[in-house]
């Protein structure tokens, strides 16, 4: 009966296989309604900041301090929570955040300076929480080891960016429609009762890291190389989060029309959400490492012509084409952890994942937000062609380090056993020698010996 099963879900790896994984629905529905606010977050404090200080430049500073705060924090809840458990990080967290971005739009209010609001800044954004790195933990440790993980990492970005698809349409029409403020309310109040709603799920919690009492070492995801590679990579990715979020709403104020920077990031995150469905609908027969390098070519591609772009029609077709792009290489991404991290350190290997997005995002809106100033939203483009290009180029010169170590050999504890054994019936080597030649049985040890050579040849080994 397992057999079978295991057999269908290999040759069907699709979501309806993926969603009926026991206990999944549990942790899935109340992670997408604890995520939903992130969507919010950025986009509404550049609009709200913008409003109060009449500059994209100043706002730009208060959303890319967020978002460094943001990374800057995430690895280390990370390693919290391996080590005590997501309910145990996320109650403190989630009432810290509200609190924070509650201050925050206060400040923006009555006129505070840049710098008060970007102090005010650094604990919004140390406060997010990780929800999206806690539930692909989640589908990590259900799936470990099964042809459905790559299907979950695509769900999960589809998961994202939907939440990136009603995050900004909603902000922008909260702060544009009801009060400049009114994105970060509402970002405070989901955060909260989504955050307390996807804490309360435990049964579905991975189990937790502490240290072993026998002085075993926890390992951390930042000593592995590939995870390393990854970050770089992904920093591009969050550069054309935060260049896009600035261009298009300095391109929106250019056509005299502000409420279309919403619909314009709608389209930009709905071309990711079709890309990921697709990526988790195909069996892919192309290895994880060159998915990840021709998705990463494609994106600087499509990057590299966005500031060309002079008419709504042709920067929402751009914008769809850049959303497409992106998938493959984040969903790829995010797949090679489980390759690349042991389990104990997989939270944090996906914290530093999304904190290295949050960075990159935090200073492309820094710079896009200077050069759209200065020069218009054109310009503003140029943030995302430019990191792209640079990540691609390391992507490919530090290619080899994202190959999976291939099995070490198991060594099998009765043959160690055996061997001392072996040894001591034997006190002399012509002893031995005459003893094998005259037997016609191998003996326990030797096949044992033979056995062990006979299945080191035979470990798997992936090739990419």
């Amino acid at each position: 009966m397992t057999s079978a099963v295991t057999t269908d879900t290999s040759a069907r790896p699709g979501y309806g296989q993926l969603l009926r994984t026991p206990g999944a629905l549990g942790f899935v529905l109340p992670g997408f309604a604890a995520r939903l606010p992130f969507g919010m977050l950025t986009i509404s404090i550049l609009l709200l900041v913008q409003h109060t200080t009449g500059s994209y430049g100043s706002a730009g500073i208060v959303a890319a301090v967020t978002g460094i705060s943001m990374a800057m924090s995430a690895p280390l809840m990370g390693i919290f929570t391996d080590r005590f458990g997501q309910t145990a990080v996320l109650l403190p967290v989630v009432l810290a955040h509200s609190a924070a971005v509650t201050g925050l739009a206060a400040l923006a209010l009555l006129d505070a300076p840049v710098w008060a609001l970007a102090l005010a800044a650094v604990p919004t954004g140390a406060s997010v929480p990780q929800v999206g790195p806690m539930v692909r933990a989640r589908w990590a440790a259900k799936l470990e080891g099964s042809p459905l993980l790559p299907t979950a990492a695509a769900f999960e970005s589809v998961t994202d960016e939907f939440t990136f698809v009603v995050g900004p349409v909603l902000a922008t029409a909260l702060c544009t429609g009801v009060h400049p403020a009114a994105g970060l309310v509402t970002e405070a109040t989901l955060t909260l009762l989504g955050g307390l709603l996807f804490a309360a799920q435990r049964a579905s919690q991975p189990k937790t890291h502490a240290p072993s009492l026998t002085g075993e070492k926890r390992a951390f995801a930042l000593s592995f190389p590939g995870l390393r590679v990854l970050i770089f990579a992904f920093l591009g990715i969050g550069a054309v989060f935060g260049g896009m979020q600035v261009s298009l709403a300095a391109f929106s104020d250019e056509i005299g029309n502000p409420g279309a920077n919403g619909l314009l990031y709608g389209v930009f995150a709905a071309g990711n959400m079709i890309s990921g469905i697709a990526m988790g609908a195909i069996a892919w027969k192309i290895g994880p490492r060159r998915r990840l390098i021709l998705g990463y070519i494609g994106l600087t591609a499509a990057a590299s012509v966005l500031w060309a772009a002079n008419s709504m029609i042709l920067l929402g077709a751009l914008g769809l084409v850049v959303g497409l792009c992106i998938a493959p290489a984040l969903i790829t991404g995010y797949t090679m952890v489980e390759q690349l991290v042991p389990a104990n350190a997989r939270t944090e290997a996906f914290t530093w994942l999304t904190g290295s997005i949050a960075f990159g995002q935090a200073i492309a809106v820094i710079l896009a937000g200077r050069l759209t100033d200065a020069h218009g939203s054109s310009f503003g483009f140029l943030v995302p062609m430019g990191a792209t290009a640079l990540a691609l180029t390391t992507l490919l010169a530090l290619r080899a380090k994202l190959a999976p170590k291939a099995p070490s050999r198991i060594v099998n504890a009765s043959a160690q056993e055996a061997a001392p054994a072996a040894a001591a019936s034997a006190p002399a080597k012509t002893q031995a020698k005459t003893t094998v030649a005259t037997r016609t049985t191998p003996s326990p040890a030797s096949r044992n010996r033979v056995n062990e050579r006979g299945m080191g040849h035979r470990v798997p080994v992936t090739v990419d």
